[in-house]
């Protein structure tokens, strides 16, 4: 995983649950692409399909509240979202997103200083947070060391294959 991200956003509210990112009624489905469709259309059904490819979701405080499923990060990462960025996060929802190899990323103030559209500039390794179009500057939460050796290796089960000396399966 490359420490610098950058991508068009889309900014959700405060407390957006599980079921709003990956509703319930879909958790049936094991084709990637078509669980990717279906991310955040418990926000609004359009979401997914005019989602920008390598798009960064932002969001207000509580994002992935609700169930400890994993199918919304899942959904996020087929949606094609490279990093979420909120105020806060639901602590089993951070984990599984990190696990999965989905970046996210704690900044306070975020959601008021980007607006939809813009282009995100991410420094993982400094913290470093810069909207392009108006040039603000943000300093989100370090990330644990432990977190961004997870998803530089794609996530836990790559990691755990490339410490065993495994193959994929």
């Amino acid at each position: 995983m490359e420490t610098k991200i950058k991508g068009k956003t889309i900014v959700l509210g405060n407390n957006i649950d599980t079921d709003q990112i990956y509703p319930g009624r879909f958790l049936a489905l094991t084709d990637p692409k078509e669980i990717g469709s279906h991310c955040l259309c418990g926000v609004d059904e359009n979401i997914a399909s005019s989602f920008p490819k390598g798009g960064i979701v932002i969001a207000g405080r509580n994002f992935g509240c609700g169930s400890s499923r994993e199918h919304a990060a899942i959904a996020l990462i087929n949606m094609g979202a490279s990093a979420v960025i909120a105020e806060s996060f639901a602590r089993i929802f951070y984990r599984n997103a990190i696990n999965l190899g989905l970046p996210v990323i704690v900044c306070k103030g975020i959601s008021e200083a980007v607006k939809a559209g813009e282009t995100v500039d991410i420094d993982m390794s400094t913290g470093k947070i810069v909207v392009e179009e108006s040039g603000k500057e943000l300093t989100s939460e370090k990330m644990g060391d432990q977190a961004l050796m997870i998803l530089e290796a794609g996530g836990i089960k790559p990691l755990m294959r490339k410490r065993f000396g495994k193959k994929e399966e």
